[in-house]
């Protein structure tokens, strides 16, 4: 019966996760000077280049502006990180 229970309870370290996530992206998009209406913006035109060719879970997108370690190794530099979930090829006329 417990285990039932556990099932409609989420786990304090998963909020603590999100949070964390949260926090994470707030600095990166100081840090770049990003404005986070920027990213959405940029997430738009994403989405509306790469829904010509195919069909996307747009539900399931997930773009993020990170950080990385520049060519050199010796700073960091932002990233464009995207997970997009492909739920089919279009067909590209051949």
């Amino acid at each position: 019966m417990l285990d039932l229970l556990k099932i409609f309870t989420k786990p304090n370290k998963a909020s603590k996760e999100v949070a964390k996530e949260r926090l994470k992206l707030v600095l990166i998009h100081d840090r770049a000077n990003v404005s986070p209406q920027f990213l959405e913006m940029l997430k738009s035109e994403i989405i509306k280049v790469i829904t010509n060719y195919m069909d996307v879970d747009e539900s399931a997108l997930d773009i993020q502006l990170t950080r990385t370690k520049s060519d050199d190794g010796k700073s960091t530099v932002p990233a464009l990180y995207a997970n997009i979930p492909i739920r089919n090829i279009k067909n590209s006329g051949r």
